[in-house]
């Protein structure tokens, strides 16, 4: 297995995402609290990265062996499985090794914050683990826009609050919301490009139920309500409101891109090009928010912990 190879396996470009959520909350934390714990910060980036690397090689590796990634459905060339014959062994090898550095990582953390972060930590893995595998794996149900928002954006979002030293509240549940969806969102759009091979290999998502007509509209619904939501929470305070300032463009831009999508159909040819309306959509909401957190923590206070 070659670097780059390894780098499509745990599909690296897609960090981005569980790397904005936790990005985002530790500015959310830095303007609670005006300090933060930079070695227990370093330490939940390295562990995060290496749970979300290691949950999409198990994904790569199932998808292969359950048939759902094949050379009839598949034509993403970053399938290397697929495409370029890498030995499916080595992706669950090197998915185990980064799991095993995640649990690692995760019990030093652990140490530093409370132990109760082993019992989360280990849903968490669980539920990566088992999104692919077992016998009634969680991607071939209508849930997996669920537990995708749900994991990598509220429970994500909560537990890098809760290292950093954030009394967790109803707010700060609340200020999951737009992340939630918008990361549901990215995984409807992949999951409404692969419908007609999910179909075939027996997956029922919820892409599938909705049906070529619907799922698009699901895409637009998620993303929607994600700046809707947004927009409630900066006018109730959760948020900072000059926020607003920021989203008003980003909300344009995905509008413009939706309905592009729209216009070529949800299908696997055109999936690398909505793949990237929908990551998009999340780093540019991540940066709208980063912008406007970090605005506020400068205009409030200048103090950062550095251990």
């Amino acid at each position: 297995m070659t670097r780059k190879q390894f780098l499509h396996i745990v599909e690296i470009r897609t960090k981005l995402i569980s790397m904005g959520t936790v990005a985002s909350a530790a500015l959310y934390a830095l303007l609670l609290q005006g300090t933060l714990p930079m070695a227990k910060l370093l330490l939940m980036i390295v562990a995060t990265l290496c749970v979300d690397m290691g949950t999409t090689g198990f994904n790569t590796f199932f998808d292969y062996y359950r048939g759902t990634d094949n050379a009839l459905y598949t034509k993403e060339k970053e399938k290397v499985l697929v495409h370029e014959e890498v030995s499916p062994l080595s992706a669950l090898l090197v998915s185990v090794g980064l799991f095993g550095l995640a649990g690692l990582f995760g019990l030093v953390l652990a140490y530093l914050t409370s132990w109760y972060l082993i019992a989360v930590g280990s849903v968490c893995m669980l539920v990566g683990f088992f999104y692919t595998a077992g016998p009634f794996p969680i991607s071939r149900t209508p849930f997996g826009e669920l537990f995708a928002g749900g994991f990598l954006g509220s429970v994500l979002f909560l537990i890098t609050l809760f290292v950093l030293d954030v009394t967790l509240s109803l707010q700060a549940l609340l200020a999951t919301i737009p992340f939630f969806l918008l990361i549901a969102m990215i995984l409807s759009v992949n999951n409404g490009c692969d419908r007609i091979g999910d179909e075939a290999s027996g997956r029922r998502t919820l892409s599938i139920l909705l049906g070529k007509r619907y799922a698009p509209v699901l895409v637009g619904v998620e993303g929607i309500l994600a700046y809707l939501a947004s927009g409630v929470l900066a006018l109730t305070g959760t948020y900072p409101l000059h926020l607003l300032l920021f989203l008003v463009p980003t909300f344009f831009l995905f509008i413009k891109s939706y309905r592009q999508m729209l216009k070529l159909g949800m299908h696997e040819e055109h999936k690398s090009r909505h793949m990237g309306f929908a990551s998009r959509s999340y780093v540019l909401y991540c940066c709208s928010f980063l912008l406007s957190f970090g605005f506020e923590v400068l205009r409030t206070s200048s103090v950062l912990q550095a251990f």
